[in-house]
């Protein structure tokens, strides 16, 4: 059997193994996280092998089916001793701390071949830490755990790899994937790429309003910004450079538009799902406490292309390029999408469990592409587009569920030697008791912490080490979590590791440099959009409708002003008082004042309306 067949079969066996365990519930915790983490490790291997086309690949095969067999070794073993480990909390033995090490290093190795060195060095730094911590002076100083009981801790219970994280990854976050791979395979990715360029195409700067529009759709579904840039990006960067934009703007549009993906419901790269379970919170609390942001940033973007296409007198996109209302409102491009989405919908109304109510959109989603494709597609392709969707789905849980399990590991080790609980008493005294100044200090932390890494790994190192030091500064845990996560999830776009814009500026094939000055331009505004969650409440759909309307007016207001100040929109006619307007808007929007709010919105109104009266404004 050849390598792509082994990959295809392990792939669909992923697949069809999440499949069965959303529709008739998961097995016992440690037993589905176990068979979980050795298929998708075993996939993993198959995916990514080490030395593939170079002289020394025999002896990587050979490193690849040794980590292979000792990862489905240990948890087997899991599997076989569950009862023991969960009643009799068992002493190390060797064959436990063999198993261990192997399995650890198994997921750190399969985790540099696909995200980099980066993450497995951060596990190593927390173990590393565990284990020698009672040598460091100072507060980093602990009392020291041996080989045994950091053993106990990863290994022989719940709370180490085999904890909470591997569990939503192998449960809720897996079916998402499954739902999201199968949508596009039937239809959706065609959908959403249609309507994008109906609604955006004949707008200023239509072609970067098509990839901002599409790349939210599709990040709603996909959840990672490196993926989103590579699947849109190849239609859309393309098509905006036809149309003479130049290639770093067309790159930076791209990756902004991609990584707002990240931050939208419903999966926001899976960490509506682990931010409920760190919160012990309903997954409809945290969805609805990320709606309001989400908006906010697509319409800074959005606005920001805007202005920029205004100024720069970009093109809009050919009619002849734009598919038909009639085509894109199809019953065959609607129905599956609406039957997903409904399906979904009746789960979560039932009180079902997520991942259940992920089967039902599946369920709904399969039923409606059969129906509406009888005919125009033979039985054989529609069971190969399933088939693919499956496999695609596999592939996508390696990366998840091999970083979730590795970030398990590093969280474990963080509650183990209380780093976290000290790094957060070092913040905030060095803040004192300003809230303003710890929030500025996490802010940055997390745009270091954050780089480089996938969006879900990020979020959950920055949630384990920095969102106490937000709570203990006085922030509800909601917004102190919607905090950090923001500013982990836009580090792709922040240089120097901004790695959405090196593969946006990869296909656009141009600097990533002036393409990342580009995205931080473009992106300027989603930098401030984070402390709105702080400021107003009702940015989380908290504190009652008056407190809503709050949030909803400073965001606005916000999010209209600095676009429109930072390109030179004109307001008024005059520049000086444009200026004057806007930095008044920008200012009392960021008062949190029960009157400021409306006070910017309406005096941005004004403003606009006198110079649409005088037939200046965004002339």
């Amino acid at each position: 059997m050849t390598i792509e067949r082994i990959q295809k079969a392990l792939a669909i066996l992923v697949g069809a193994f999440v499949f069965y365990t959303a529709a008739t519930g998961p097995f016992e915790g440690l037993i589905q996280r176990a068979v979980f983490l050795a298929l998708v490790t075993a996939l993993g291997f198959a995916l990514y092998p080490l030395g593939a086309g170079r002289r020394w690949r025999p002896l990587g095969a050979a490193v690849d089916l040794a980590l292979t067999a000792v990862t489905i070794a240990a948890c087997a073993y899991v599997v076989v001793n569950y009862d023991r480990i969960m009643t009799e909390l068992p002493w190390a033995t060797s064959l436990d701390k063999a198993l261990t090490i192997g399995l650890v290093g198994a997921v750190l190795e399969l985790g540099r071949r696909t995200v980099g060195p980066i993450f497995p060095a951060l596990v190593l730094t927390g173990l590393a830490y565990a284990l020698f911590g009672d040598l460091l002076p100072g507060a980093l100083h602990h009392r020291g755990f041996d080989t045994a009981f950091v053993t106990e801790t990863i290994f022989l219970g719940d709370l180490g790899i085999w904890g909470m994280l591997t569990g939503v990854a192998a449960t809720v976050i897996a079916a998402f994937v499954l739902f999201g791979a199968l949508l596009l395979h039937s239809g959706g990715g065609q959908a959403f790429m249609d309507l994008s360029m109906r609604l955006g195409g004949r707008q200023p700067g239509g072609a970067a309003k098509i990839g901002t529009i599409a790349s939210g759709l599709f990040g709603m579904i996909s959840g990672s910004a490196v993926a989103n840039v590579a699947t849109t990006g190849n239609f859309t960067i393309p098509m905006m450079i036809r149309l003479g934009y130049p290639r770093p703007l067309a790159a930076a549009v791209e990756a902004v538009a991609s990584t707002g993906g990240q931050i939208a419901p419903p999966i926001m790269g899976a960490a509506a799902f682990v931010m409920a379970e760190i919160l012990g919170v309903s997954y409809l609390t945290i969805m609805l406490a990320a709606i309001l942001p989400a908006l906010l940033y697509y319409l800074s973007v959005f606005t920001t292309v805007h202005f920029v296409a205004l100024k720069r007198g970009l093109a809009v996109v050919p009619d002849e390029e734009l598919p038909a209302w009639a085509a894109i409102l199809a019953p065959r491009n609607v129905l599956p999408i609406l039957a997903a989405l409904g399906g979904l919908g009746v789960g979560i109304w039932l009180g079902r469990s997520i991942a259940t109510s992920a089967f039902y959109g599946i369920t709904g989603l399969l039923i409606a592409f059969v129906a509406t494709q009888a005919g125009r597609l033979s039985p054989g392709e529609m069971a190969r587009r399933v088939i693919a969707g499956l496999e695609d789905a596999g592939k996508g849980m390696v990366i998840i569920g091999v970083l979730l399990a590795g970030a398990q590991v590093l969280v474990s080790m963080i509650n183990l030697t209380g780093i976290g609980v000290t790094l957060s008493s070092l913040i905030v005294s060095l803040a004192g008791d300003s809230t303003t100044l710890v929030a500025i200090i996490v802010a940055f932390i997390c745009l270091v912490m954050g780089m480089g890494l996938p969006t879900t790994a990020a979020y959950v190192l920055v949630a384990a080490v920095l969102a106490p030091a937000m709570t203990a500064a006085g922030v509800e845990p909601v917004q102190a979590h919607l905090f950090v996560f923001y500013f982990a999830t836009i580090s792709v776009i922040t240089p120097p590791v901004c790695v959405a814009v090196f593969v946006a500026a990869g296909i656009a094939n141009t600097n990533w440099l002036p393409a990342a000055m580009e995205a931080v331009r473009l992106g300027a505004i989603t930098y401030l959009v984070p402390f709105l969650i702080l400021l107003y409440p009702g940015m989380t759909m908290s504190g009652g409708p008056l407190a809503i309307l709050d949030a909803v007016a400073a965001g606005v207001a916000l999010v209209l002003a600095v676009p429109m100040l930072l390109s030179g929109a004109r307001l008024t006619g005059t520049r000086t008082v444009d200026v004057a307007v806007l930095l008044t808007v920008i200012v009392l929007s960021v008062w949190p004042h029960p009157l400021t709010p409306f006070a910017a919105f309406a005096l941005f109104i004004a403003a606009f309306a006198f110079g649409r009266r005088r037939g200046v404004a965004l002339a």
